[in-house]
């Protein structure tokens, strides 16, 4: 059972299987049923799937919290962090509704390429042994693989922190400056968000895996991904009002940089890339501005903390 905003984009979801809007030209499983009426969404619901962006996220589980059966678990697809709280979205979960078991389901998965039938492998984060095992038996089908993992914390910032990245290394293709500059890109920028999720409570392993240098690689590389289209057209340099205009759906990394980067200050943590995308989102910066302040930046040695 799927909510829609809109009684239109739910009617078409039924009588037609389709959402055009979202998922142009995929044809939806008929056992999908979708309601513009969140409560009769929720009524019968065992698990909660949160597939809203940071921004509205607690606007709508205020509106969850009222529909809701006590105990049931909450999972968050959102890959980004609250403004002005700083706070993961399921610690947004654990204030609103405490006693709801809360974790999140994440890696490389471009939505596109899984309704097409494309082998993907995910990640189900939760802290208690038994429900995330129900999570992964849930969500796991065919060629969409699901491991477990219980560093709710490193699962969640590196799936925030990696869009991020991603307008970085977009802008870098969109100035045609070569594959070994977007490698470079990538990579440092995996070390970025690495040292902030440690920092902030999570595991070193996380962020190699799918969680982080998964996602990482899909998001920086993929045409598909909404956050290396902001950066590709920044690199050509267009004005960001004029992108986010033309664009259905959030590219959460736009609002993310500046949560990352007052986080970095928080937590003593450098983090030059994100800082400069920082720059270009909210200084005034143009991509080429940026790129030219990484280049000029101090290389030492290359696991040392900046």
């Amino acid at each position: 059972m799927l909510w829609a905003r809109s009684s239109d984009v739910a009617r078409e979801i039924n009588t037609e299987h389709k959402n055009e809007r979202y998922l142009p030209g995929v044809r939806l499983p008929r056992s999908l049923r979708a309601s513009d009426s969140i409560e009769e969404a929720l009524r019968d619901a065992d698990v909660v799937v949160m597939g809203v962006p940071s921004l509205g996220f607690r606007a709508v589980l205020e509106e969850v919290k009222r529909h809701l059966r006590p105990w049931v678990p909450i999972v968050s697809l959102s890959k980004g962090l609250e403004q002005n709280t700083h706070l993961r979205m399921t610690e947004v979960v654990e204030e609103l509704l405490p006693g709801h078991p809360a974790g999140v389901l994440t890696g490389p998965n471009l939505a596109r390429e899984i309704m097409a039938g494309y082998a993907a492998a995910a990640v189900a984060a939760l802290d208690d042994e038994t429900i995330v095992k129900e999570l992964q038996r849930l969500f796991s089908c065919g060629l969409f693989r699901v491991y477990t993992n219980h560093d709710v914390v490193g699962c969640e910032v590196a799936g925030a922190l990696k869009n991020v990245i991603a307008i970085a290394a977009g802008m870098g293709d969109g100035m045609g400056v070569g594959v070994n500059t977007r490698s470079a890109v990538i990579t440092r920028g995996l070390a970025e968000l690495t040292r902030l999720g440690v920092a902030m409570g999570g595991q070193p392993a996380t962020f190699a895996g799918l969680a982080g240098m998964g996602d990482l690689i899909a998001t920086c590389t993929s045409p598909q991904s909404r956050n290396r289209h902001v950066g590709v057209e920044l690199g050509k340099g267009r004005p960001l009002a004029e992108i986010l205009a033309e664009m259905h759906m959030v590219a959460e990394g736009v609002k993310t940089s500046r949560v990352v980067v007052e986080l970095a200050e928080r937590y003593g943590v450098e983090v030059p890339i994100a800082r400069e995308v920082y720059g270009v989102i909210y200084e005034n910066q143009t991509a080429r501005q940026a790129y030219r302040g990484l280049v000029r930046r101090g290389a030492g040695a290359e696991h040392d903390p900046g």
